[in-house]
């Protein structure tokens, strides 16, 4: 029999009467001949209650102990869901992440996963029941438990669905699909009916909340078909797949904005090898992650060296940038907060040109300037002005007819 894995994220089982709408999708699946497994998160706001409880005790917990709190609260949902489906006549059977051997390494809260036994879960299937696996956590090789981060169980679910062979791996959420851009910005923006794994990366990285990198990553890597759809509505959703040829007669396929950006500029350091390679090194020892960069030599003795970082990074980026600049005779610093960072995204961009030009021009017709640019293969992003974030991504949107959906573009 052929294995679907099924992730529900927290709004869509928030109560029990969410959680027993949840079960019915699973049973429906088993009617229709499939083995499932389900991955749950937290409910609710379950979460961010175990985090107030433990900083009401500790305002600097320790990250094991936070860990192992912040666990309990997918545990609780997948026990939960067990009885409901128990209680609709199904035989089911809960797991936490090291039950099922789900191994990863000892960064405690952004843990990343080394390997899944998919033992124990086939055993199960082969009884005939359903498995539920708790989200967002495993084992280090010490067997302390850890937490994999932001958009954790959706990697939880991806990742089983690699090493169970699933067919699919279906993402229930509170959304109905991905679409060309954010629909509260451009009203108008079409849910899409495929979007590749290569676009959804670059998506997810710029700021598009729907899926997370990482679980898109093992999607791609392991070759999992990944879909996107609504828990509340029986509507098909967005399937994220390789490329399929039509994609490529679509220049861009989606457009996104982050407005929680910052800039750091060193202006006029040493133009000598290493200098770059040590800003980031040390940037990298602060655990600060780092959006974009951009390097010009302003003469054959100075270069200005700038990069991005998300708004909650900026204090240690700034202290570690501090600690080095001095060595590199930096000139000046420069930062600045009040930036956002609009983009487009197409697989098409790698056989059409002209895409620079209109998004440029879109941006100029809207009067915004733009303090920066920076392009991958599939990918061009602008910086502008915080202020003027939601009117770049208007603007951009109306220029490539992100209204449709990619497949009823002519372009």
């Amino acid at each position: 029999m052929a294995i679907i894995v099924q992730k529900f994220g927290g709004t869509s089982i928030a109560d029990a009467e969410k959680i027993r709408r949840a079960a019915q999708r699973t049973t429906n699946a088993v009617k229709n001949g499939f083995q499932v497994v389900v991955v749950a998160s937290a409910r609710g706001k379950q979460t961010d209650q175990l985090i107030a409880d433990a900083m009401e005790l500790d305002p600097n917990p320790s990250v094991r102990e936070m860990d192992q709190l912040l666990s309990t609260g997918e545990i609780q949902t997948v026990s939960l869901f067990a009885m409901a489906l128990q209680a609709m006549g199904y035989d089911a059977i809960s797991f936490t992440g090291g039950q099922i051997r789900l191994i990863t390494d000892s960064v405690h809260t952004k843990a990343r996963i080394l390997s899944i036994d998919a033992d124990r879960i086939h055993k199960e299937l082969d009884k005939g029941k359903i498995v539920l696996v708790a989200g967002f956590q495993g084992i280090d090789e010490h067997e302390n438990i850890t937490t994999l981060g932001r958009g954790g169980s959706d990697t939880t679910a991806v990742a089983i669905a690699a090493a169970v062979g699933a067919r699919q791996c279906e993402i229930y959420t509170d959304v109905d699909g991905i679409y060309t851009t954010d629909p509260r910005i451009f009203k108008k923006a079409a849910k899409m009916k495929h979007i590749s794994y290569d676009e959804m990366l670059e998506l997810a990285s710029l700021g598009a909340g729907v899926m997370h990198t990482r679980a898109v990553e093992f999607g791609k890597k392991y070759d999992v078909k990944i879909h996107v759809r609504s828990s509340s509505r029986q509507t098909q959703g967005t399937i994220i797949t390789h490329e399929v040829p039509q994609m490529e007669n679509v220049v861009v396929t989606g457009a996104t904005v982050q407005k929680n950006m910052a800039k750091i500029s060193l202006v006029g350091v040493d133009n000598k090898p290493g200098n770059a390679a040590r800003v980031f090194a040390h940037l990298a020892q602060a655990k600060v992650v780092v959006n974009d960069i951009m390097q010009t030599e302003i003469s054959r003795e100075k270069a200005n060296l700038s990069f991005t970082v998300g708004s909650a990074d900026l204090p240690a980026a700034n202290e570690a940038v501090g600690q080095i600049k001095d060595s590199l005779n930096c000139q000046s610093l420069f930062i600045r907060d009040d930036i956002a960072e609009v983009s487009v995204v197409g697989v098409g961009m790698r056989t059409h040109y002209g895409v620079a030009d209109k998004m440029f021009t879109a941006l100029a017709k809207a009067q915004i300037n733009i303090d920066s640019i920076t392009t991958s293969e599939i990918r061009i992003s602008c910086v502008v002005d915080k202020s003027q974030a939601d009117k770049a991504l208007q603007a951009v949107s109306v220029a490539f007819e992100l209204d449709k959906p990619p497949e009823t573009r002519n372009e």
